[in-house]
């Protein structure tokens, strides 16, 4: 399967220590500490806000320091941090670290499955600020069909279109990438990595596994 390249930064393409980040993640001796995997989501994010950060607009402004004056670059656009509960949320802290003064928005949104093993998306909450003309980051650690993703735009949308918007995921599955690119083709999608394959259950391998069970316990499934 090809992936539409444009909008895309899939950081497995290069050396950073993003690849580090994600090597802790996806090994089942470390990611079995809670702590330690929430921190990797965590600092995962930043390193990925930093990227989206050199892409942003700026103004600039002259500061006063306690010896003179500095000519300096302010970042100047309005950032909206959404995230789907509850797997998003150590990247969500991530993110805030980065751009501080971000407002947030949150989004409960899960897989309810069937006998038959198919699977829909129910969203439960949404919570969010105005969104017109601002720049909106949606995180989520796993990328897999991509229908969390398109339900949770869905959602923030009816708040006001952003300016501009970025996806940031830690795996993405190659269906997914083409699937949201497809019915997104203007929004940024930020990966750690893109897997090739995506099982008939829909979860990506070799992945992870569940992000949300790994940061926070095993659930009861819906």
């Amino acid at each position: 399967m090809s992936i539409i390249t444009v909008m895309i930064h899939n950081f497995s393409r290069s050396n950073s220590i993003i690849s580090h980040y994600l090597a802790e993640l996806r090994d089942c001796e470390i990611q079995s500490n809670p702590q330690r995997f929430r921190f990797n989501l965590k600092r995962l994010a930043s390193a990925m806000g930093y990227e989206i950060s050199k892409g942003l607009t700026y103004s600039d402004k002259l500061v006063t320091t306690p010896l003179g004056e500095s000519d300096s670059k302010v970042l100047n656009c309005k950032i909206v941090l959404a995230t789907i509960l509850r797997a998003g949320l150590p990247m969500h802290d991530g993110l805030l670290e980065v751009f501080d003064c971000a407002e947030s928005a949150f989004i409960a949104a899960y897989r309810q499955h069937h006998k038959d093993g198919t699977f829909e998306i129910n969203k439960e909450y949404v919570t969010c600020p105005d969104l017109s003309g601002k720049t909106l980051i949606l995180s989520d650690p796993m990328l897999a069909t991509g229908s969390s993703f398109v339900k949770s735009l869905e959602s923030l949308e009816e708040h006001g279109q952003p300016g501009e918007i970025h996806i940031v995921s830690v795996i993405a599955s190659e269906y997914g990438v083409n699937h949201l690119n497809r019915l997104y083709p203007h929004v940024h999608i930020w990966v750690a990595a893109i897997d090739e394959e995506l099982t008939a259950k829909s979860y990506i391998v070799p992945g992870l596994g569940d992000a949300g069970d790994l940061a926070f316990g095993e659930k009861l499934q819906a």
